[in-house]
C-alpha cells in the first residue's frame, strides 16, 4: 500500500511497535561499545538485517506509519552519536529490498543490499564483514519455517557479533502436531537433527520445550549463549506471538540485553 513518504509500505500489527522499540533500545544502550569501533583506522561497526522488508510499515488498526527495523536501527545509531559504519540488508523479495535500500540511501546510510534467501545472503554478507569489526544482526524472519539454523551458524563465525533473534512462539505452539507428523517440517530448519534428540511421544507441550531447549543448546555449541531474558511480544488480544532474544558471546552484550528487556519475559509455554 502507499506510504506517507511517497513509497510503498507493508501492513503490520500493532505489536511491531514493541519489536522496533526494543531493537532501538538495544542499539542505544550499546552505543558506547559501538563507538570504540567507529572512526578512521578502525574496523567498523556493522548492522545486518536479513529480512529487512520495505523499511517502513503501516499499523493496520490505527493507520500509523512506523519505521521498519533497518531504518529504525540506523536512525537510532545516529541519535546515539555512534552511527553504524556499514548497513547490510537483505530480503528474498526484491521489491521490498529495493524500497528499504532507497529509504536508507535517502538517509545517507552506508547501505549495501543483497537479494536472496537468508541462508544464502548470510554467507555473502559474512564474507564482507571485517573479521576484527563489531557486528550486530537483527534476525527477524516472517515465520519459524523461514528461520534456517544455518543463518546463526554462518554469522557466528565472526568473533564479535551479537544477534537479536525473533522466534515465533505461535508457530511452535500452533503447529507442533503438524511438525511432528510431517516428514519435513519447520522444526527441521529451525533445529536440524531435532528428531534424533527429542522424544515425540511425550505431550506436545514437552515437545515444544525440548525443541526450543535444543535450539539454545545448539547456539551454545557455536560458542555463543542465548540469553535467558526472553522478551515476549503479544497481540492485541493478549495472544502470545513471538519471543525476542539475544545470542552473543560477550557477557556485556547479554547485560545490555537484560537492561533493554527490563528483565521481563513472560511464560515460555
Amino acid at each position: 500500500m502507499d506510504g506517507d513518504d511517497g513509497m510503498q509500505v507493508e501492513d503490520v500489527g500493532a505489536w511491531s511497535k514493541d519489536k522496533i522499540a526494543l531493537l532501538c533500545k538495544y542499539v542505544s544502550i550499546s552505543r558506547g561499545v559501538r563507538a570504540k569501533w567507529i572512526g578512521p583506522g578502525k574496523a567498523g561497526a556493522t548492522y545486518i538485517d536479513l529480512f529487512c522488508g520495505p523499511g517502513r510499515s503501516k499499523i493496520r488498526r490505527t493507520g500509523e506509519f512506523i519505521e521498519g527495523g533497518c531504518v529504525a536501527a540506523w536512525n537510532e545509531s545516529l541519535r546515539s552519536n555512534a552511527p553504524f559504519s556499514s548497513v547490510f540488508i537483505a530480503d528474498s523479495d526484491a521489491s521490498r529490498l529495493d524500497l528499504a535500500t532507497e529509504r536508507l540511501t535517502r538517509l545517507k546510510a552506508p547501505v549495501m543490499a543483497f537479494h536472496g534467501e537468508a541462508e544464502d545472503t548470510a554467507k555473502t554478507i559474512r564474507a564482507k564483514l571485517d573479521p576484527y569489526g563489531l557486528h550486530f544482526a537483527f534476525v527477524d524472519p516472517y515465520n519459524l519455517a523461514a528461520f534456517d539454523f544455518s543463518v546463526v551458524e554462518t554469522l557466528s563465525k565472526r568473533k564479535r557479533i551479537d544477534m537479536m533473534v525473533h522466534i515465533s512462539k505461535m508457530d511452535l505452539q500452533r503447529n507442533t502436531g503438524l511438525n511432528v507428523r510431517a516428514q519435513k517440517s519447520a522444526f527441521d530448519k529451525f533445529v536440524p537433527g531435532w528428531r534424533s534428540e527429542v522424544d515425540v511421544n511425550q505431550p506436545f507441550t514437552n515437545v515444544r520445550r525440548a525443541v526450543f531447549d535444543l535450539w539454545k543448546t545448539k547456539v551454545v555449541r557455536l560458542g555463543m549463549a542465548a540469553s535467558t531474558d526472553m522478551k515476549l511480544i503479544t497481540g492485541s488480544r493478549g495472544q502470545h506471538l513471538y519471543w525476542l532474544t539475544l545470542a552473543a558471546r560477550h557477557e556485556l552484550a547479554l547485560a545490555f540485553w537484560k537492561a533493554a528487556t527490563d528483565n521481563g519475559q513472560g511464560q515460555l509455554f
